[in-house]
């Protein structure tokens, strides 16, 4: 088994966000501040040398990625679009504002945002309480989130080789699930900013996250 590192990169700000709209599998560009994020995190990971790199098949993470890359002083200067890495799907929910749907779905418990919702019930109870509530059985609940996703992981393990530095660009709440399953003791009721930076360090069949939701100059 290989011994590489995997740097997570949360998308750009996009349309969606800036209007706190729920956004999982549908899509919106990136806004001016959306293509600051994603060039100052290639700036902030210039320096080190990307042997390979995914994307999520969204256009506002492959746009991402196309930034980071272009500023990046490794060997890959396009990303594999890998499907595994795209958001949660939220289901009916999707587009809706986001305080009202998080009062719907957390509010009678007094928890009233993404952030309370996950430090209540854990981002994998979330999931399953978004699905629960898809009056169109849309939104996926964690153990599809799961089977959904796995394959990624299964293509960085077959694919990857010793010393290799891997970006994917990808999104905050798959991040964020990414970080509870293999670190659960950070809190990732703190969210996953647009072009924040989180690393995991694959050793073999082991993988821990280094550092999650970094956003300043001191990466490595």
């Amino acid at each position: 088994m290989a011994n590489f590192d995997v740097y997570f990169v949360r998308h750009g700000q996009t349309v969606l966000n800036k209007y706190h709209r729920i956004q999982g599998w549908i899509d919106a560009a990136l806004t001016d501040k959306g293509i600051q994020d994603a060039k100052s995190a290639g700036k902030r990971l210039a320096h080190i040398p990307f042997s390979k790199a995914y994307t999520s098949d969204s256009e506002r993470a492959q746009h991402t990625s196309e930034y980071i890359l272009a500023a990046n002083k490794g060997t890959v200067n396009k990303a594999t679009i890998a499907p595994a890495f795209r958001e949660e799907n939220f289901g009916y929910f999707e587009g809706n504002d986001e305080n009202q749907t998080w009062h719907m779905i957390g509010g009678p418990d007094g928890n009233i945002t993404f952030n309370a919702m996950i430090s209540a019930y854990t981002i994998e109870g979330v999931k399953d309480r978004i699905a629960a509530q898809d009056p169109f059985n849309d939104a996926e609940d964690n153990a599809t989130y799961w089977k959904r996703l796995q394959p990624g992981f299964d293509m960085l393990m077959r694919d990857c080789v010793d010393g290799d530095k891997v970006l994917v660009a990808s999104h905050g709440t798959t991040i964020r699930s990414i970080v509870s399953r293999f670190q659960p003791d950070i809190d990732v009721a703190v969210s996953a900013l647009n072009g924040s930076v989180t690393k995991l360090e694959v050793r073999g069949d082991d993988i821990a996250v280094a550092y999650y939701n970094r956003v300043d100059d001191r990466l490595d």
